[in-house]
């Protein structure tokens, strides 16, 4: 009798500290996501990978204390479609968001289906507060705001920062600064844009500390023209460029500073990197790609691989990645780990790549599609690259197609010089099998960006598109 009552008060034991157990999991709070881009910001522009004078130790402590990743890829080589596809998780050629003048400008007529679903409608359906501070650039008229989209509360611009009355002798509208759908001010002093895009993200982790959110902070810098608070200002011996990289990271050591302040950090992902290459073009007001080849609106490695940083303390264990990845991944990612399931009616480019950051694997992605508008241009596999068509970041010159492919091994030749195609036939043509399937497999939704309002910003982008016409013509000839 005695042992049976042993057992039974054994048992009722196990089962109050299994339903204790079960409880606690169930109050666990899912965890905090925060997403940090940059702007134009190159491959090689941080001292963590590699660049000799600007400073970045608030960024660098995050690599070394996270995640850095080396094959790191973002779904466009500029900026609309970029975002695009971080937020949906789809590659921009099925959203639409191609053609047209590449990205979203202030006189288009649409912006980024409503109908995708992004990270923030899915998370704000998880019971997510969730929040956007920064450079939209996803479409700039009242319906296509980002409250539409799933975000709480917005603070920022709704393109890029270049978009200003005069520039390229375009009459655009003032720029606006926004909260929500509210203009609060028109041509604000981008001085201090970084600054207040710092204070409106730390307002935003203040008010939401007691439950899940979700900050998406695409700062604009440091997309040209430039800007430097006097702060910053002459700081960097990188010039006005590099004084922008480091007030940028200035702004991120204050979040994270923030985040510890309030014991978050344990219980948030941070996520930093950049929405495509360097622009080349603008020479010492751009960036540096470092090692790779070419920058912004090409498909070299330069224009689409990224620098890109996960920290999250007693989650991620200090490493730095070799793996492929890419900004595709992260809706995939963030879903999981909020658990959330993946939209089930479209299709995703995105894999859940949790088990890299965790160091629980070491490879889960091996193909990576690299787009210029709605044309596959290159495609990576392994270590392998086959480039089918290639064009340098805004050379006037038409791209050049490439049969047989030119084949490069990124982990010996990230630079893309050798190409090794004459002795690898085999490879030639499984490259070609994979081309022909995708552009089977994924074909161009209907294009946002060529769909524009009538009116003087209109006119005067005609004149100035027949202009470049007319100088890249003479200068084929």
């Amino acid at each position: 009798m005695k042992r049976m009552n042993f057992k039974k008060h054994l048992f009722l034991l196990v089962m109050v500290v299994a339903g204790l157990v079960d409880l606690k999991a169930q109050d666990k709070r899912p965890p905090n996501f925060i997403i940090i881009l940059a702007d134009d910001l190159g491959y090689g522009d941080l001292g963590s990978y590699g660049h000799p004078t600007i400073r970045t130790p608030h960024l660098d402590t995050l690599a070394q204390q996270g995640i850095r990743f080396t094959q790191f890829y973002v779904a466009a080589n500029v900026c609309s479609p970029s975002r695009a596809g971080l937020l949906t998780g789809r590659l921009p050629v099925r959203t639409g968001v191609t053609g047209g003048l590449g990205v979203f400008f202030p006189h288009s007529a649409t912006g980024l289906p409503t109908s995708e679903v992004t990270i923030a409608k899915a998370l704000k359906a998880k019971g997510y507060s969730t929040g956007i501070v920064g450079k939209w650039h996803l479409g700039s008229k009242p319906q296509y705001l980002p409250n539409n989209y799933g975000f709480d509360e917005y603070f920022g611009i709704p393109y890029s920062n270049d978009m200003i009355p005069g520039n390229n002798n375009i009459p655009y509208p003032p720029l606006p600064l926004y909260h929500n759908s509210q203009v609060l001010e028109t041509n604000p002093d981008q001085h201090q844009l970084t600054k207040r895009y710092t204070e409106a993200s730390i307002d935003f982790i203040r008010t939401n500390k007691d439950k899940p959110f979700f900050l998406y902070y695409p700062n604009n810098a440091p997309h040209v023209p430039l800007y430097a608070s006097n702060d910053f200002d002459g700081k960097s011996k990188r010039g006005l460029y590099g004084d922008v990289v480091q007030e940028l990271d200035w702004s991120v050591g204050r979040i994270i500073q923030t985040l510890k302040g309030l014991k978050l950090d344990d219980n948030t992902f941070v996520l930093f990197l950049s929405d495509n290459g360097p622009w080349l073009t603008e020479k010492e007001n751009g960036g540096s790609a470092g090692l790779l080849a070419d920058g912004k609106a090409s498909t070299y490695e330069g224009g689409m691989r990224v620098p890109a940083i996960g920290w999250w303390p007693g989650t991620i264990q200090p490493a730095v990645s070799t793996s492929l990845a890419s900004s595709l991944d992260v809706l995939p990612t963030l879903l999981h780990w909020a658990g959330t399931p993946l939209p089930a009616d479209r299709p995703l480019d995105g894999f859940d790549i949790g088990d890299l950051f965790t160091g629980k694997k070491e490879s889960i992605r091996e193909i990576f599609y690299y787009y210029n508008s709605d044309k596959l241009f290159a495609i990576r596999k392994g270590v392998w690259k086959a480039n089918f068509t290639t064009h340098s970041g805004y050379n006037p010159k038409l791209p050049e197609p490439h049969d047989p492919p030119l084949i490069y091994n990124l982990e010996n030749d990230p630079s893309e010089k050798y190409n090794i195609a004459s002795t690898h036939p085999e490879l030639v043509q499984e490259f070609k099998k994979l081309y022909a399937e995708q552009v089977e497999k994924v074909k161009p939704a209907p294009s946002e960006l060529a769909k524009f309002e009538e009116g003087p910003v209109n006119e005067a982008f005609k004149a100035l598109i027949k202009q470049r016409e007319a100088q890249s013509k003479l200068k084929q000839d």
